[in-house]
């Protein structure tokens, strides 16, 4: 049974979601309260999913969203009466996988939580010791703690991963790297190199993850 977070401060509607998805074979739990959700998240009380209002108490929906983030990728959706399209791409910004602007049939959102469950369950993800790649999110934990990575430095990683023990030139990482611009120095792959090595807590002299190779580059190691 899938265990749905609900943080909805309207509390009929709370009532009215919890009653639809109880129906359709899932758990809700509810609060209107912000911090609460947030310290049930860290916690770790099951969750499969979780809705979050925009207009909360307290902390927005939008800044709860990005709280959650950095503890814990769990699947979220933002549910608000405001559905322009400046609102929807703040809502992804701040982490949202899906944005369902109110007021919408309870029907749709079973289906939302269906379908976004479906992919969360088609994740293609790949460990190494302590290190977790999941590609399909493009996420990265170490030790079960979300990292924080810019898109070259998931690319970066991921590559290097793809090929562990294969030593990449600066030039070659590059030219392989989609989000780094053709143009750009190659002394800036060390800079994404470093950037990188910090935030993923590897130490470039007794290195877990990412080994130098002197006159070359740089190789993930096997």
């Amino acid at each position: 049974m899938y265990r749905i977070l609900i943080v909805e401060d309207d509390l009929d509607m709370q009532k009215l979601l919890q009653d639809y998805l109880k129906q359709n074979g899932m758990e809700a739990i509810t609060t209107d309260n912000p911090n609460i959700a947030l310290e049930w998240i860290k916690q770790q009380k099951g969750f499969h999913l979780a809705v979050l209002d925009i207009m909360l108490p307290y902390m927005d929906g939008l800044e709860l969203c990005e709280r959650i983030r950095k503890v814990s990728d769990i699947p979220i959706i933002m549910s608000s009466a405001r559905g322009d399209i400046s609102s929807k791409m703040l809502g992804f910004k701040n982490g949202a996988d899906d944005y369902l602007a109110k007021s919408y049939e309870p029907l749709e959102l079973v289906m939302r939580i269906n379908a976004l469950l479906k992919r969360y369950a088609q994740t293609e993800c790949v460990t190494y010791k302590d290190l977790e790649i999941d590609r399909t999110r493009r996420k990265v934990k170490v030790n079960g703690v979300v990292v924080d990575l810019t898109p070259a430095e998931f690319e970066i990683l991921d590559l290097l991963f793809s090929h562990k023990g294969k030593p990449f030139s600066r030039d070659s990482l590059s030219q392989a790297i989609a989000s780094i611009a053709p143009d750009s120095s190659l002394r800036s792959i060390d800079t994404h190199i470093r950037n990188l090595r910090a935030k993923l807590g590897d130490d470039a002299k007794t290195p877990k993850y990412i080994q130098s190779i002197w006159g070359i580059g740089y190789k993930f190691c096997d």
